[in-house]
């Protein structure tokens, strides 16, 4: 299983955000579409992401004024990007690694996709859940 795998179950397109777009605004698309993170996209090209830990940070170091910012004064940069190529195990050890929750999948210079920590336990959970299957027909058959 590979991360295009976990991809190709997905509609629609990525909630995302260009960087001139104003934090309060991206708030407003976390909230409403209740996701943690959005990829921050110029020109077809992710330069950043903005999370929830960054905008506390930013409220935190700098007030409320941040609302009125754009988000590329508050989004974490370089983004870490990962190839559809890599398998969920690979994806969740950088993320643990580099500790952070969400990964834009690239293919050929532009995003593909973006994937949280929950997507990548759950694809790992189910692929546990079908291998024990699989040994459960085998010893019973």
């Amino acid at each position: 299983m590979t991360l295009a795998t976990i991809l190709q179950g997905r509609d629609g397109p990525v909630v995302q955000a260009a960087p001139d777009t104003l934090v309060r605004a991206v708030i407003t698309l976390l909230s409403d579409n209740r996701i943690g993170a959005v990829p921050i996209v110029d020109q077809d090209r992710v330069v950043g992401i903005m999370s929830e830990r960054d905008v506390v940070h930013a409220l935190r170091r700098d007030g409320a004024a941040i609302l009125d910012w754009p988000v590329e004064r508050v989004m974490t940069r370089p983004p870490i990007t990962v190839d559809p190529s890599v398998t969920p195990l690979a994806g969740l050890s950088l993320m643990t690694r580099r500790r952070i929750r969400h990964l834009p999948v690239i293919a050929e210079g532009r995003m593909v996709g973006f994937l949280s920590i929950g997507d990548l336990v759950k694809a790992r959970i189910e692929l546990i859940e079908s291998d024990v299957e699989a040994m459960r027909a085998y010893i019973s058959g």
